[in-house]
C-alpha cells in the first residue's frame, strides 16, 4: 500500500462552520499519520487537492444492507446466496457515495461481516446488530393475521431482518445468541412499524422487564441497545430502560427529548425513506397496508429535529432504506438541512455517528491514528449539501483504508 500525501486540502469534518484553512495530510499503511500545514512525506505520491474539501469518510448508522427488495417479508425467503450477491451490489453503491463505514440495525451476520473484512469486494467497514429482536406481532414478524404458523426459533435466513423473542428467558438466550454469533450491538423492535403487517404504529414492542432484561445483557458484553421507536410513550420507555440509540424518533416531544439528551442517548433520524416509501415503495413492491402507514410518521419528521436540537439530543446520520430505494440514500443531507445547520448534518454522518458506533478517533475525523478513510468533494458541502448526493457525482476521490475506491482526475 502506497503512502500518499493530501497538499491543500481544506478538511470539513463537523466540527466547524466553515472549511479549515489548507493544510497536508500523510496517509501510510492505511492510516492518517500526520495532519497539518508543513507536512512532508519523501516517499509519498502526492495529490494536490489545490482548495478542495477534504472529508472523513461518511458514516450511515441505519441501514440494512441485505434488503434487496422493499416487500422485507418476501426478502426474508430469498435464499442466503441471492441475498449475499445482492448486499454486495448494494454496499459498493454505498461506497461509492462516499460512505466508508456503515451500521446495519437488522439482517447483517458476521459472515458477511467477514466477507467485507477479508477485502475482496469494495465495502463500507460494517458495524453489525445481527437479527433484531421482536415479540409476536412486533415489526419484524412478517407472518400477516391469517398465518399461524410457529416462527422460526433457529435457522434465520439472511434476508430476514429480525427474529421473534417473547419474555424474559427467551429475549436474554436472544440477545445473548446474537452476541455470540458476532454482533456489535443488540438492536429491538419498540414500537410497530411501517413495513410488518400487525403492529399499527402505536403498539408498543416489548414490556419494560423484557427492555431492561435485554440492556442488561448487552451493557454485560461492554455495548448497547438500539431501538426501533416512534412515539414518544415508546421512546421514554426505552430511554428510561437504558436504551441508548433512537432510531426513527419522528413522534418524539420536548420532554422526553430532553430526558433522552440528559441519560446520553443518541437519536438517529432517518426521514429520506418515508419520501421515498410513498414515491416509489407501491411500484417496488412496498406492501399497500404499509405505504397507509407511512404517513402516520412522515409528517412530523421535520418536527422531531428541530424538537431533538432544541433539547439537545445528539443526532447521527441514517437512511433506513429498502430494495432500490437505498440509490437515495445520500438525500438525507438535504432533508435534513432545511431544519438543521449543515455543520450539525454533516456532523451526524462523521463525529457524532463514530462515536455512537465505538469508533471514535478511527473514523469521521481527519486526525492521526485515524483510518485512512477520506472522500473529497468539489466545492463546499457547508455551503450546498447537495454536494454530498447524486451519487458520488462530486467527489472525485474516495479513499478507504488508503486505499484508493475511486480517483478522477483534478482539474
Amino acid at each position: 500500500m502506497a503512502a500518499t500525501l493530501f497538499t491543500n486540502a481544506r478538511i470539513v469534518d463537523g466540527t466547524a462552520p466553515e472549511p479549515a484553512e489548507p493544510v497536508s495530510v500523510v496517509v501510510e499503511g492505511g492510516t492518517i499519520r500526520e495532519v497539518g500545514k508543513a507536512v512532508t512525506s519523501a516517499k509519498a505520491r502526492t495529490v494536490d487537492l489545490k482548495g478542495r474539501t477534504l472529508m472523513p469518510g461518511l458514516i450511515d448508522a441505519h441501514v440494512h444492507v441485505v434488503a434487496g427488495v422493499a416487500d422485507l417479508g418476501a426478502n426474508a425467503r430469498l435464499p442466503d446466496s441471492l441475498v449475499t450477491a445482492r448486499s454486495f451490489v448494494i454496499m459498493r453503491e454505498m461506497l461509492l457515495r462516499g460512505f466508508t463505514t456503515v451500521r446495519d440495525v437488522g439482517g447483517a451476520d458476521f459472515g458477511l461481516k467477514q466477507a467485507t473484512e477479508e477485502g475482496h469486494f469494495p465495502t463500507p467497514r460494517l458495524v453489525i446488530s445481527g437479527k433484531a429482536l421482536s415479540q409476536t406481532g412486533g415489526h419484524a414478524d412478517f407472518r400477516g393475521r391469517y398465518d399461524d404458523r410457529p416462527s422460526v426459533i433457529e435457522r434465520h435466513r439472511l434476508g430476514a431482518l429480525g427474529r421473534i423473542c417473547d419474555g424474559v428467558p427467551d429475549v436474554r438466550r436472544a440477545a445473548r445468541e446474537e452476541l455470540k454469533g458476532g454482533a456489535d450491538f443488540i438492536k429491538i423492535m419498540a414500537n410497530g412499524g411501517c413495513a410488518s403487517p400487525t403492529d399499527p404504529i402505536h403498539f408498543l414492542g416489548y414490556s419494560v422487564s423484557e427492555l431492561e432484561a435485554i440492556v442488561e445483557e448487552a451493557r454485560m458484553a461492554g455495548t448497547y441497545v438500539s431501538a426501533h421507536v416512534y412515539t414518544d410513550e415508546a421512546i421514554r420507555r426505552c430511554v428510561e430502560a437504558g436504551v441508548h440509540s433512537l432510531e426513527h424518533c419522528n413522534l418524539i416531544q420536548p420532554e422526553t427529548a430532553r430526558l433522552a439528551a440528559t441519560k446520553g442517548a443518541v437519536a438517529v433520524p432517518t426521514l429520506v425513506t418515508y419520501d421515498k416509501l410513498v414515491s416509489d415503495g407501491p411500484k417496488l413492491g412496498f406492501p399497500p397496508d404499509s405505504v397507509a402507514k407511512v404517513d402516520v410518521v412522515r409528517s412530523a419528521g421535520m418536527d422531531s429535529l428541530r424538537i431533538m436540537q432544541k433539547a439537545g439530543l445528539a443526532m447521527a446520520y441514517g437512511s433506513d432504506l429498502l430494495g432500490e430505494m437505498h440509490r437515495y440514500q445520500s438525500e438525507e443531507f438535504v432533508i435534513r438541512g432545511r431544519a438543521l445547520p449543515a455543520q450539525q448534518v454533516i456532523a451526524s454522518a462523521t463525529f457524532i455517528a463514530a462515536r455512537l458506533l465505538k469508533l471514535e478517533g478511527k473514523i469521521g475525523t481527519v486526525a492521526p491514528g485515524a483510518h485512512a478513510d477520506l472522500v473529497v468533494v468539489d466545492g463546499d458541502p457547508l455551503q450546498d449539501l447537495s454536494l454530498l448526493t447524486r451519487q458520488g457525482r462530486h467527489m472525485p476521490l474516495i479513499m478507504k483504508g488508503g486505499d484508493f475506491i475511486k480517483r478522477t482526475s483534478l482539474n
